[in-house]
């Protein structure tokens, strides 16, 4: 991802299970407010999603997308964009570190590229609120 944004939070969890939750894409909808549908199209070797189709609406901006994810084991999640009308390109990853208090720190890094022109300086203030916003979302799903 050549420019890209980037941020971390501490969930008190393990890895596994953080992944676990980032991996269970039909419960997306429940916890991360803007996916409304979504259908893993195929699967990895592991049972992992491969290709997932999103449907995301974000009030002005409602988008389908097909992503693409290489999973590491419980250490690191990547995506990339296979289809958008929107988009031009969705890059993106969570890395997952243990810690030795049996928490995990996330961090969700994200390159954004839309098909209508935009300043950088506003992609990278709406990638920092969907990172800020997925973090969020996802240390309440995991720790509650």
């Amino acid at each position: 991802m050549a420019e890209h944004t980037r941020s971390s939070i501490i969930i008190d969890a393990t890895p596994a299970e953080v992944m676990a939750v980032i991996a269970d894409f039909a419960a997306y909808p429940a916890w991360t407010g803007e996916v409304k549908e979504i259908e893993v199209l195929a699967a990895a070797e592991d049972g992992r999603a491969a290709e997932v189709r999103l449907l995301l609406d974000a009030g002005a901006i409602r988008d389908e997308h097909v992503l693409a994810y290489t999973w590491d084991g419980d250490r690191e999640v990547s995506w990339t964009l296979v289809k958008s009308q929107m988009l031009r390109a969705l890059d993106g990853s969570y890395a997952l570190a243990p810690l030795k208090s049996g928490s995990t720190e996330v961090t969700y890094q994200l390159a954004v590229d839309v098909k209508i022109p935009m300043l950088g300086m506003i992609k990278r203030k709406a990638e920092k609120v969907i990172i800020d916003r997925a973090l969020a979302g996802l240390k309440k799903r995991v720790e509650g």
